[in-house]
């Protein structure tokens, strides 16, 4: 019979041919290097029969999805590992993750990290019997009836909501059987570096009313060069961690008193927040956009106007306010505001707009509220309170290409500032949207113009954009290779129908604005997050919070200390006088710790000759320096 491979070229195989024959027939490399296949766009194992005309594609350990195919397979041995060393355990779920795998599963025994060398250990014995992985396919009830005769009560309630018709997939190694769709590595040998990372609690199916889950993580790759490269990444992540650097620094902290996911920032952080914002607010008003300011809370009926009533309640926060009085009281329903656009839309609807009026621009650092579940809430990354850099542009139909790549040229700006590499990502229409496919079709195109225009690469995501418009996404990569999603540019057919918001054209008829929502930090919080991250600490130097530590090396140098702080201050640099009674190598090594850029230590030498003794965080010693040219470079380090 005949088969289509990739290219579009035919290929004749026998009338049994499985995925390990078609690969046969092409070359004994491959076959040898084959791991999975791909029948008519759908993944499969070696083993799968192909038909007359079915097109067919060779996983090999080089292809896209033969990460995941690995990752899955691992999740499989690590099950099979457990129920060896762990008997009566029971399997939730086992995916494949970006970065590894997980498997979740109920046991009386707390797993422990000290454990993890053990599976381990068993794991490797499973991998060095290079065991089959066999597919079988079983009925509803048969599946049921073996999954229960194990203990497995998970496992049945996931058969249980399948629907109807189903097929119904079990994967074995050795003794070991899970319920699983597949497909996975021809054997357990496939498996050649693998490593368990850590441990944590899951609810089962993400329901809190459900029992509490143990989750072990673990990642795996082809070789362990990629392994021990990913390994290094990990710990350097962990050093870099945001949270850890954050206390360490002075820059923010956390205090359930005060409530879950809700921030609260030291003096250290506050500045450099506000000097993130003082740095992006003078851009903007280059730029031509007018600042705002909204409130915190708003009557429910803008809420319910905006859509956000029914479709958002659960991540709000309601509550009454009372508008009359004790004798006669009349309450009204009100929310903190998850999102700036409805006062932005408000502002616009107070005046009656132009066509010339248009562009319009209006930017917020606005802070908002949001119910996130506890779980989720990671320090700066996921918190419930955080303020967005928040901008809202009300243009005609013909300025969106435009504003678009202006908007585009701002990120650029920011992302470059900071050192990011980026990446843009154009998600499209899904099922379910409103407006007319003229919108979309004009809104999607304009997308991908100020793409090209900006000479900006892109990917199209399909159907993953908001019920309400296309958008893009903008990803940057950190130091160690991580990539965040920050900068959104997003279309919204959907405020300006729901708040009937208008302008007069040019032939004095009325006409929608279309709206763009951008962010470019996205949430303030989370971008210092990242940038804590990215540059372990140590912020640049017009963004540090303590720019210069002056270091006395005697007590009867400290007022050439302090005039020389008074100095340093009034060239608009940040510093810190550390007077303390301690040895230079002590001061030196707190200064150090705390990430500051430079350290001057001035004694008998460097007060006679006007100079100062310069140490560098990266650098370390820079030698004397005159005190004018220091200041000079604290003067230049403004945005």
């Amino acid at each position: 019979m005949e088969i289509v491979l990739p290219d579009g070229s035919i290929k004749e195989v026998g009338q049994t041919a499985c995925v390990a024959d078609v690969a046969a027939s092409i070359g004994a490399g491959l076959a040898k290097a084959a791991l999975a296949g791909v029948v008519n766009g759908i993944p499969v194992d070696l083993t799968y029969e192909v038909k007359q005309g079915d097109t067919v594609a060779i996983l090999t350990n080089r292809s896209a999805e033969a990460l995941d195919l690995l990752r899955h397979s691992a999740a499989h041995i690590m099950a099979s590992a457990l129920e060896d060393l762990y008997p009566g355990v029971e399997f939730g779920v086992g995916p494949a993750i970006e970065n590894g795998f997980y498997y979740d599963i109920k046991l009386d025994k707390n797993i422990g990290i000290e454990d993890l060398e053990k599976i381990e250990a068993r794991m490797a014995e499973i991998v060095d019997a290079g065991l089959p992985f066999t597919r079988q396919v079983l009925t509803r009830a048969e599946a049921l009836d073996f999954f229960a005769s194990k203990g497995q009560t998970l496992k049945c309630e996931l058969i249980e909501e399948l629907p109807e018709g189903e097929t119904i997939t079990a994967y074995g190694t050795g003794s070991f059987t899970d319920l699983c769709r597949g497909p996975h590595l021809g054997d357990t040998s496939k498996l050649a570096a693998f490593k368990l990372t850590k441990l944590a609690g899951a609810y089962w199916k993400g329901d809190s009313e459900r029992p509490m889950l143990q989750r072990i993580y673990g990642t795996a790759f082809f070789n362990k060069k990629d392994l021990e490269e990913y390994l290094h990444n990990l710990a350097e992540a962990e050093k870099r961690d945001h949270r850890k650097l954050g206390r360490e620094l002075d820059l923010y902290m956390m205090d359930p008193v005060a409530g879950v996911g809700l921030p609260l920032y030291l003096p250290k952080g506050a500045r450099v927040i506000r000097t993130m914002q003082e740095w992006l607010r003078r851009d903007l008003y280059a730029r031509g956009y007018e600042e705002v300011i909204t409130p915190h809370i708003y009557n429910a009926d803008v809420w319910k106007t905006s859509g956000h009533y029914d479709f958002y309640h659960e991540n709000m926060y309601f509550f009454q306010i009372n508008e009359g009085d004790d004798e006669q009281p009349r309450f009204s329903e009100y929310a903190v505001k998850p999102m700036n656009c409805p006062g932005h839309v408000l502002l616009y609807k107070n005046d009656i707009h132009s066509y010339r009026d248009l562009p319009l621009r209006y930017f917020e650092f606005g802070t908002v509220y949001r119910h996130e579940m506890s779980g989720v809430v990671h320090g700066l990354l996921r918190a419930r309170g955080f303020t967005q850099d928040d901008a809202h542009v009300f243009c005609r139909r013909d300025q969106v290409v435009d504003e678009v790549v202006a908007i585009l040229d701002l990120v650029d700006h920011i992302m470059s500032t900071f050192g990011f590499d980026y990446t843009a990502e154009i998600s499209t229409r899904p099922e379910k949207s409103i407006g007319t496919d003229d919108m979309w079709e004009y809104a999607t195109q304009s997308l991908i113009d100020a793409c090209a225009r900006h000479k900006l690469e892109h990917e199209i995501n399909e159907g993953d954009g908001a019920f309400y418009g296309p958008k893009i996404d903008i990803k940057v990569k950190d130091a160690i290779g991580r990539t965040w999603q920050c900068s959104t540019v997003q279309v919204d057919f959907n405020f300006p129908e729901r708040f009937d918001l208008t302008y007069r054209t040019d032939e004095n008829t009325e006409a929608r604005p279309w709206m763009l929502h951008r962010a470019i930090f996205g949430s303030i919080e989370r971008f210092l997050g990242i940038l804590i991250e990215h540059y372990a600490g140590a912020l640049p130097l017009w963004l540090a919070p303590v720019q210069v530590a002056v270091l006395p090396l005697a007590d009867r140098h400290a007022d050439a200390c302090k005039e020389l702080v008074e100095r340093i201050v009034a060239v608009g640099g940040r510093v810190e006088l550390f007077d303390q009674n301690e040895p230079m190598r002590v001061k030196i090594a707190k200064a150090q710790s705390k990430k500051i850029p430079y350290m001057l230590v001035l004694g008998d030498k460097e007060i006679e000759t006007q100079s100062v003794s310069v140490r560098e965080r990266h650098e370390g010693d820079l030698g004397c320096w005159e005190v004018q040219k220091f200041l000079g470079v604290i003067a230049a380090a403004k945005l």
